[in-house]
């Protein structure tokens, strides 16, 4: 977002429904697909002219690890200089869902349902990864 004469204007901006465009067959609440949606506008803002920003929480609490950070550095990784320290970010396995991963594993019936198999969870954010970092249109 950037300010104007008359109010803001949103200069790129993506939900994380939007990853189900490219593919994304898992829930959108977690923390992998923070990240991505966090990659996806980072490509929308560079793709804009935007070369970089500033993380805006409101008075929420900074929660190290927590979603809010896993879109920031998504958003860095897609190219934005964006002020941080590295020790609020969640652990690589972790953002790529290795967490969630091993606990379907550890369960006797599906995580998910049979609508995604949560234990392939990171192979399919790291094919997603892949898919948005080679997109030609976002």
């Amino acid at each position: 977002m950037t300010l104007g004469p008359d109010g803001d204007e949103t200069l790129a901006a993506a939900q994380s429904q939007d990853l189900q465009e490219f593919g994304w067959e898992a829930p959108t609440g977690n923390l992998p697909a923070a990240y991505l949606t966090g990659l996806l506008a980072g490509l929308r803002a560079i793709e804009n002219g935007v070369e970089e920003a500033v993380l805006d929480i409101g008075l929420n609490s900074p929660t190290p690890g927590s979603k809010v950070f896993a879109v920031q550095e998504g958003a860095i990784d897609a190219g934005l200089e964006i002020p941080h320290n590295d020790s609020v970010l969640a652990d690589w396995q972790r953002t790529r869902g290795s967490h969630i991963a091993e606990y379907a594993e550890s369960l006797d019936e599906d995580l998910y349902g049979r609508d995604f198999d949560a234990t392939e969870l990171p192979e399919h954010f790291d094919e997603l990864r892949e898919t948005l970092l080679e997109a030609d249109e976002l």
